[in-house]
């Protein structure tokens, strides 16, 4: 991708994050959810690394490479033309320098922007020390100042999603972490785990910068979130969930009913997708 479109386009991603409306940001898995999320008019676009990890036969949680992800979502980002970040997990290391390289690759497909997570494993302990994160998102920021890209850091903690730690400081630890990661760099901030209004309130005020809020069937709705003062709600794995539920629907009724209706009801139509992707072939080949 050329440097120059590459910064145009995570320069609107950025500018999306600054209102006058709040960003819905749906994540992909593939080029066809890509394309599909794109032709619905979405602005950008985001990859879901528990998606494309499943999709790919692993389990979530830094189980799949840098090198895999990286070639999903530049596939992704290749397809697209808007704006296409990408959920990098904690990194795909464990170093400042690690950190260095994958944005650099990431850079390379074709992406602009990030998510960063701060736990590395599925427990709390694996939560990274706040010095050793710091560092890791200053490394982060200077590695894309150098290949000329603004690139879009969301840095996230887990502190409420795993949970981490006491309840009773859970509010007050991840605004200190949230506010240190805004300062060492990270453009937009991300609480996946809180659904609470009143403490989503609290969390936007606290942190003075833009907030991402994931997805969820215990979120306040959109309206009172976007008054709120949340700058993005992110859709996560979200969709391909509901997708791949759709597929468990569809396999019980061909077996127990006997019938493929289901398959057809609400179905993207077959010359609807071919039509897609022969525009990227010949976008690809121009």
């Amino acid at each position: 991708m050329d440097i120059g479109k590459q910064a145009e386009k995570a320069e609107i991603f950025r500018k999306l994050h600054q209102g006058p409306r709040m960003l819905l940001l749906p994540n992909a898995w593939d080029v066809a959810t890509a394309r599909i999320l794109e032709e619905c008019g979405h602005p950008a676009i985001a990859t879901s690394s528990a998606a494309v990890a499943y999709s790919l036969g692993y389990p979530d949680g830094q189980r799949i490479s840098r090198g895999e992800m990286l070639e999903v979502a530049g596939r992704i980002a290749r397809a697209a033309n808007i704006p296409v970040t990408a959920d990098l997990e904690a990194g795909y290391g464990t170093t400042a320098k690690d950190m260095e390289d994958t944005v650099k690759a990431a850079i390379a497909a074709g992406i602009i922007g990030m998510n960063l997570e701060d736990v590395t494993d599925d427990d709390e302990s694996s939560l990274v020390d706040l010095p050793l994160q710091l560092e890791k998102i200053r490394a982060i920021r200077e590695a894309a100042s150098s290949a000329g890209v603004p690139f879009v850091l969301n840095a996230r903690t887990d502190i409420y999603l795993m949970p981490i730690g006491p309840e009773a400081t859970r509010f007050e630890r991840t605004v200190k972490r949230l506010r240190a990661y805004r300062e060492a760099g990270a453009d937009c901030l991300f609480a996946p785990g809180v659904y609470d209004l009143e403490t989503i309130q609290k969390l936007v005020k606290a942190v003075e910068a833009p907030l991402n809020i994931l997805a969820n069937p215990a979120c306040p709705p959109i309206p009172e979130m976007e008054k709120a003062g949340v700058a993005r709600v992110s859709a996560g794995s979200g969709i391909m969930r509901a997708a791949m539920g759709l597929v468990q629907r569809i396999g019980n009724e061909m077996l127990q009913a006997r019938s493929c209706e289901m398959m057809f009801v609400g179905a993207t139509p077959f010359i609807d997708l071919k039509r897609m992707m022969t525009r990227h072939a010949n976008e690809a080949n121009a």
